[in-house]
């Protein structure tokens, strides 16, 4: 890949996930570049870049998996080193964005956390950010800065339709994914159905859900669950069972954030879904993995993207607009 001599492409990779931004690097035709980084004996995260970014263009590739607080600190002192380093542009690319299921209040006296990861970003210096899959849209609007909303959704779509074809049933596991699932079923085709598990979550017990029932026909059909992220798993085995109560054949999930927290693994496992189709947006461990899984890469959209905003093309223009 050639780019204009008279200006410089540099991408960083935090300490979350190397394999990823090598990947995306692979992709670019470029290497990642060097960044020091320690830690203190109490703890604290030193991060020092050791060759010159003065006017260049920097991409910081860090995705938020545990340890959560550690890695959004290190972005930001990556981010801070690069502005008082000169660097002409600074995009943050966060393939998970952290925090971004607190994205408004359930109740009294709580935070909205998003919006605090976003002023953060701010504050440090990041000229522009760049995410993959929001759990909220309006996460965007809590920025100061252009934020680029990638989507999985294609390569999900891709994958769905080689393992069971287009003859499927999509299933929102809750209400506020009807509008990704009807996505999903107009890309996979119009012989795709839709259908809505009815989830009721009681806003005072984090991680737990009750699946009450499921909108839509689904007796003798194909069903796949398609949702944002997979935490503890619970949503979709809770309606893996309904719907399989409801009479569908098979049952499989697609989702772009595997965060696999708590007994995910063994849940998702033991439920009725024939297989979860998940990214490796976030770091899958071996002890994380299961059987059941499939894993895709969003390793190439992410560097289409870096590649559309550093030559100052359309970043929704590769998405069809999706995003």
């Amino acid at each position: 890949m050639e780019f204009d001599p008279r200006r410089t492409l540099l991408l960083y990779a935090g300490s979350s996930h190397p394999e990823l931004a090598n990947e995306v690097g692979k992709h670019l035709g470029v290497d990642l570049s060097n960044v020091e980084i320690q830690h203190f004996a109490d703890g604290e995260i030193y991060a020092r870049f050791l060759t010159s970014v003065r006017g260049a263009d920097v991409f910081v590739l860090q995705t938020h998996s545990r340890p959560v607080n550690e890695n959004i600190v290190e972005t930001l002192i990556m981010i801070d080193a690069l502005k008082r380093a000169s660097a002409r542009r600074i995009t943050a690319v966060l393939p998970y964005f952290p925090y971004s299921r607190q994205d408004k209040k359930h109740l009294a006296r709580e935070p909205i956390s998003a919006k605090l990861m976003a002023d953060l970003f701010n504050a440090a210096g990041a000229n522009r950010v760049m995410s993959v899959d929001l759990h909220a849209g309006q996460i965007q609007g809590f920025f100061d800065v252009p934020f680029d909303h990638l989507t999985a959704l294609p390569l999900l779509v891709e994958a769905v339709r080689e393992d069971v074809g287009s003859d499927v049933v999509v299933v929102a596991p809750d209400a506020g994914e009807v509008k990704d699932a009807e996505k999903f079923r107009r890309k996979l085709g119009p012989e795709a159905g839709l259908a809505i598990a009815h989830k009721r979550r009681d806003p005072r017990v984090h991680d737990a859900v009750d699946t009450l029932g499921i909108v839509g026909d689904v007796a003798g059909r194909v069903c796949v669950l398609v949702d944002d992220s997979i935490s503890t798993g619970g949503t979709l085995a809770a309606a893996a069972e309904s719907l399989v109560a409801n009479g569908a054949s098979k049952v499989y999930a697609a989702a772009t954030h595997a965060v696999l927290s708590g007994g995910a693994t063994e849940r998702l496992q033991e439920s009725p879904l024939s297989k979860v189709i998940v990214t490796n947006s976030l770091p899958i461990p071996p002890e994380k993995g299961f059987p059941k899984l499939a894993v895709v890469s969003v390793g190439h959209i992410i560097a289409d993207a870096i590649r559309a905003v550093f030559e100052d093309e359309s970043v929704s223009g590769l998405f069809d607009g999706d995003n």
